[in-house]
């Protein structure tokens, strides 16, 4: 469909998109659920009408406040509708796209990677020589908090379907569980920090997996009902922590600048590496958005990106890249997928 171009603010930065990822964030916008999020996305139907906030292009307009970037800059980063020929963004959530990577790679980046970084580095407070536990390892947070975690010099074990024993090890994990026929709470190691990614898992059984004074982050949850969805074990979790001798800890992720900055410093010096799991051209947006929801009701639900080609969006060639579950003239209108 033909929508009009995005407007750009005296701080917003339009780019013409060249690859957009989708993450779990993007089934909870398009369904609503839980209902809690309503209160920011929309009551009735969301207030955005274009899915998607990664991606990866080139600036095709900048407002009179922008210093940071000018047209023709390869970036990547966070914006507003970006499975469309255009999207705007802020520049403090853009950054320059890595040299070393495609645009389908760089979209893959932003969310999930910036998640991984604080939920290691701030809410967990990894330190080197930690024994390190994550759980959905094999999802698109998890593919980035495992490189991250040996980046710090922990030593990393992560949980993973049975498909995805070998993508965990092959991206730096020391060890690895398979949730469908190991329990990581057996009783046999304690780890000094468990990241549990979009999980259900009890509270209890993750504390057992814990050393005494080990830290637990939930990022995200899943199930716990229409109303607050996996927010409710995470609100126990705060509870919780003051009385007990572990600490627990819900992850609140920031779009902070420095963070993005950070993250194409690691990508240039080899620390960490997007894993793509499939591509879909734009046309197909719907196709790949069903993709993402499967992932979503399995076990292993992480982050999916769809990725584009370096052709217009109007083009057959234009694709849209997903990252592993748990993926010419200027012109006055654009192509963009609603779903």
């Amino acid at each position: 469909m033909d929508i009009d171009r995005p407007v750009t603010g005296d701080d917003d930065v339009l780019v013409h998109v060249h690859a957009a990822g989708l993450d779990q964030g993007a089934i909870h916008l398009m369904t609503g659920m839980p209902y809690l999020m309503r209160l920011g996305s929309g009551f009735r139907a969301p207030k955005r009408r274009v899915r998607g906030r990664e991606l990866a292009g080139r600036v095709e307009a900048v407002g009179k406040n922008v210093t940071r970037f000018k047209p023709g800059d390869e970036v990547f980063g966070i914006g507003e509708g970006s499975c469309a020929e255009y999207a705007c963004a802020r520049q403090s959530k853009l950054a320059p796209k890595p040299a070393s990577l495609t645009f389908e790679q760089t979209a893959a980046v932003a969310v999930s990677a910036l998640t991984a970084l604080q939920a290691l580095r701030d809410a967990g407070k990894v330190r080197a020589g930690q024994k390190v536990l994550i759980i959905g390892a094999g999802g698109g947070v998890g593919t980035f908090a495992v490189q991250l975690a040996k980046a710090f010099g922990a030593d990393v074990t992560g949980v993973c379907s049975t498909t995805k024993t070998d993508l965990v090890r092959s991206i730096g994990a020391d060890d690895v569980i398979d949730y469908t026929s190991e329990d990581f709470a057996d009783g046999k190691h304690r780890y000094d920090l468990i990241l549990d990614i979009a999980g259900n898992r009890s509270l209890s059984h993750l504390r057992r997996a814990l050393t005494p004074r080990g830290t637990l982050v939930l990022c995200g949850g899943e199930g716990g009902g229409r109303w607050l969805g996996g927010m409710d074990r995470s609100l126990r979790a705060i509870m919780l922590s003051p009385l007990v001798s572990q600490h627990l800890r819900m992850l609140l992720a920031n779009e902070r600048e420095q963070d993005i900055q950070h993250l194409s410093e690691l990508i240039e010096t080899g620390k960490i590496t997007p894993v793509i799991d499939r591509t879909y051209p734009l046309s197909e947006t719907s196709a790949a958005m069903r993709h993402l929801a499967d992932g979503h009701a399995s076990r292993e639900g992480g982050h999916r990106c769809l990725g584009a080609g370096r052709a217009h969006f109007s083009c057959p060639q234009r694709r849209l890249c997903l990252p592993p579950p748990r993926h010419p003239r200027p012109v006055t209108r654009g192509s963009a997928q609603q779903t």
